[in-house]
């Protein structure tokens, strides 16, 4: 059997608020989650060995440990025996930069217990692919449909498949943010702003007046970003800008492809070394 390709698609933050912390010790946070159409790719078969084996290679593979998101993710399947004894080959072509609050990792889990549940390897409930993700990471359940989402802060999701499409300046940094510090810094809590039924929050005017609260903390420990974010809003015809997740990727975003070509040809004047692509939101 040859391999199966399928795409993994960067997660975004369009808006981040931590509203408080858990008595887990996690913080509970909300959040407006879209995809742009940036993604790694996978290929998968079946293969005779004793082993699953996993291969990283692109231009964004270089340091991903031997125990990463996707050998968490197959050695639950295996305690459980949800793949029957069977073994894969899995081949990831990282196009996703690591460190970059753009969920790479966590949506290629996503994208593999996807591809397992519609090839009928996995049958599972609604309720135990939750449960599923969860043990994997707490961004897996995101990528589950690459659907547009509603986080709320209770953690109920809400599925929007309808939004405007905006075209995204995606500028990294030549260094990433640890999620881990990040939240472990954050010392003030948002009011919660997103609440069920009450307006379109996928709306330009709504996401706009919305924010991402763990800048307060990335700024403090990388000036370096503050000022990337200060030169983007400075860019002609952009709607806003904003980081997204825990850093290091800063987007910003228009309504015109032409207006996005021209902010990235300025951004890449100015910032001649930082890793600067055109995408859109799917």
């Amino acid at each position: 059997m040859g391999f199966q390709s399928i795409k993994s698609y960067a997660k975004i933050n369009l808006s981040l608020g931590v509203v408080g912390k858990l008595k887990s010790g996690f913080h509970k946070i909300e959040s407006i989650v879209s995809f742009l159409n940036l993604h790694d790719e996978i290929k998968i078969k079946k293969i005779i060995s004793k082993n699953h084996k996993i291969n990283f290679y692109g231009k964004f593979s270089k340091g991903i440990k031997k125990n990463n998101t996707i050998s968490n993710l197959l050695k639950i399947l295996d305690k459980k025996n949800l793949l029957n004894n069977q073994k894969y080959l899995i081949k990831i072509k990282k196009n996703i930069p690591q460190k970059a609050g753009l969920g790479g990792g966590s949506m290629n889990a996503s994208t593999i217990i996807r591809f397992f549940i519609l090839k009928k390897i996995l049958n599972f409930s609604k309720k135990n692919i939750i449960k599923l993700t969860k043990q994997v990471g707490s961004d897996v359940q995101l990528g589950i449909d690459n659907k547009n989402k509603i986080l709320y802060s209770n953690g109920k999701l809400e599925a929007k498949s309808k939004q405007k499409r905006l075209f995204v300046v995606v500028v990294k940094p030549n260094f990433g943010c640890s999620t881990e510090v990040i939240y472990r810094n954050v010392r003030k809590y948002s009011q919660k702003k997103l609440i069920k039924n009450k307006g379109n929050y996928f709306s330009l005017i709504n996401i706009v007046k919305l924010h991402n609260d763990l800048e307060n903390v990335v700024f403090k420990y990388y000036p370096k970003l503050f000022h990337v974010k200060s030169f983007m809003e400075s860019l002609p015809n952009i709607e806003f800008v904003r980081m997204t997740g825990s850093g290091s990727s800063i987007l910003g975003y228009f309504l015109s492809k032409n207006s996005a070509i021209n902010a990235s040809k300025l951004f890449k004047k100015k910032y001649k070394n930082y890793w600067c692509i055109i995408s859109k939101t799917i």
